[in-house]
C-alpha cells in the first residue's frame, strides 16, 4: 500500500468489526476470558495480549500499528502525552550517572527533564550543544555517554542536525539515539531510516491536527518498544485512552492533505514576512535564506506550518499591540492544529531567565512564533499586515 491508502486501511479489520467503515471504540478497562487456560496464555505474552487497558487495548493497538508503519518502525507505543513518550524513551536509554548529549533548543519540558530532573534524581549529566556541526557531538562525547537526543528542526530557532552523521557516530560508540520528529512529521522526514533508534512525536500536533487530543508516540525497533512497554509504560502508567486513540485514527486519514495545506499556506506567509520592512528576519527551513537550507533539502522532503520571525523592535508595548490586534491568529502555546496560532517565546522565558540569557538561545523580545493553519493564506497575510501598523 502507498502512504495515503495505508493511512486509511492499514491495521483495520472490517470483517472482524462487522463491516464497520470506522472501527469501534473499545471503551473498557479490562478484558475477560473463557477459562483458566485462556487467561494463563495471555499472561504468557502480555505484550501481544489484551488483559487490562493500561497495557493494551484494541482501539489503541490499531493506531499503534498504523503509526509504526508510517514512521518505518517495527512497533510503536502510544502515551497519554508527548512528554509521556519523551520521558519514557529517555529513561529507557539511561541509568544512574550516565551522560546525555542534547540539542539546546529542544522542547522546554524535555530540556527541564534532562537538565534538572534527571540530574537531581539520578545524577545524570546533560551537555547541551547547538547540534549544527558533527564536531560538536564528537567533542561532547564522554566514556559514560549513553544517549544523544535530537530535535530537528529544533524549537523556536529551527536549527537542523545532520541526522545520518549523528546516527553513524552514535552507532560507532554504542550510544542510543532519540529524535523528536514532531515538526517535520514522518511524511517529510524519516529518521528511523537514517539510523536513529527511537522517534518520538507529540500527536497533539500534526498527527492529531484538530486541537482536540493530547497524546504522544514512540516508534522504533521491536526490542526497544517491547522493553519500554514492559518497564516505563507499565510502571509510569501514562497510557493512551481508547477514545483519544480513535480520534487520532480519524486524523491520520487526512494527514497528507492537511500537511500539504499547511505547507502551501506557510510558504506564502513566510515569503510575505521576509519581504516586510518591519520584520528583521524570518526563520523557516523552507526558505532559501535559512542557514541550513541545503541540509534541510537533503534530509526532509517537505515543510510544515511552524515558523519564527523577529519584529524589528524591542518595544514591549508595540509587540503586545501587534499580537493583540490579530484576528485570525489566536494566542496559544501549542501548534499543529487546523487553526492559526501565535505565541511570543518571551512570555515564557521572561519568567525563567534574564533577557541576556534567553537571547543567548537565539530568542529576543521581538521573536514571534506562528503556527499557520488551514485558513485562506490571503486572509492570514492581510491580518499580519494590518497588525504591523503597530510597529513604528
Amino acid at each position: 500500500m502507498k502512504l495515503k491508502t495505508m493511512l486509511s486501511h492499514y491495521g483495520e479489520n472490517r470483517e472482524k468489526n462487522r463491516g464497520a467503515v470506522v472501527p469501534p471504540i473499545y471503551q473498557n478497562s479490562l478484558f475477560t476470558f473463557e477459562n483458566w487456560d485462556a487467561i494463563n496464555e495471555a499472561f504468557d505474552d502480555p505484550y501481544n495480549s489484551n488483559i487490562y487497558t493500561r497495557g493494551n487495548n484494541p482501539s489503541v493497538t490499531m493506531v499503534e500499528e498504523k503509526l509504526a508503519k508510517l514512521c518505518g518502525g517495527e512497533r510503536a507505543k502510544l502515551f497519554a502525552s508527548g512528554m509521556g513518550a519523551i520521558s519514557s524513551s529517555i529513561l529507557h536509554c539511561v541509568k544512574c550517572r550516565d551522560h546525555i548529549i542534547a540539542v539546546k533548543n529542544v522542547y522546554g519540558p524535555a530540556n527541564n527533564f534532562m537538565n534538572e530532573y534527571l540530574r537531581e534524581k539520578m545524577g545524570i549529566d546533560t551537555t547541551f550543544i547547538s547540534g549544527e556541526s558533527i564536531d560538536e557531538f564528537k567533542e561532547a562525547l564522554r566514556e559514560n555517554t549513553a544517549l544523544i537526543y535530537l530535535e530537528s528542526p529544533s524549537s523556536a530557532v529551527f536549527s537542523l542536525q545532520n541526522i545520518k552523521e549523528v546516527a553513524k557516530l552514535a552507532r560507532e560508540n554504542g550510544i542510543k539515539t532519540i529524535i523528536d520528529n514532531t515538526w517535520a512529521t514522518p511524511l517529510y522526514q524519516r529518521p528511523l531510516e537514517m539510523g536513529i533508534d527511537l522517534e518520538v512525536h507529540s500527536c497533539s500536533k500534526y498527527l492529531g491536527g484538530h486541537s482536540d487530543i493530547v497524546s504522544g508516540v514512540v516508534a522504533g525497533r521491536e526490542e526497544d518498544i517491547k522493553a519500554i512497554y514492559e518497564t516505563e509504560h507499565a510502571l509510569l502508567g501514562a497510557k493512551m485512552a481508547p477514545f483519544e486513540a480513535w480520534l487520532l485514527m480519524r486524523s491520520l486519514r487526512t494527514l497528507p492533505y492537511r500537511m500539504r495545506g499547511h505547507g502551501e499556506n506557510t510558504m506564502e506567509v513566510a515569503k510575505f514576512l521576509e519581504g516586510h520592512s518591519k520584520v528583521a528576519k524570518v526563520i523557516y527551513p523552507g526558505l532559501p535564506s535559512h542557514l541550513q537550507y541545503d541540509l534541510g533539502r537533503e534530509q526532509m522532503s517537505g515543510y510544515t506550518g511552524l515558523l519564527t520571525f523577529e519584529l524589528d523592535t524591542k518595544n514591549l508595548e508595540e509587540i503586545k499591540a501587534f499580537v493583540n490586534s490579530l484576528e485570525y491568529f489566536s494566542i496559544g502555546v501549542s501548534w499543529g492544529g487546523h487553526e492559526s496560532l501565535i505565541y511570543v517565546p518571551a512570555i515564557s522565558y521572561l519568567r525563567e531567565l534574564p533577557e541576556d540569557q534567553f537571547e543567548a538561545l537565539g530568542i529576543s523580545l521581538g521573536t514571534i512564533r506562528i503556527s499557520v493553519g488551514l485558513e485562506d493564506a490571503d486572509d492570514l497575510i492581510k491580518d499580519l499586515e494590518k497588525a504591523m501598523e503597530h510597529i513604528r
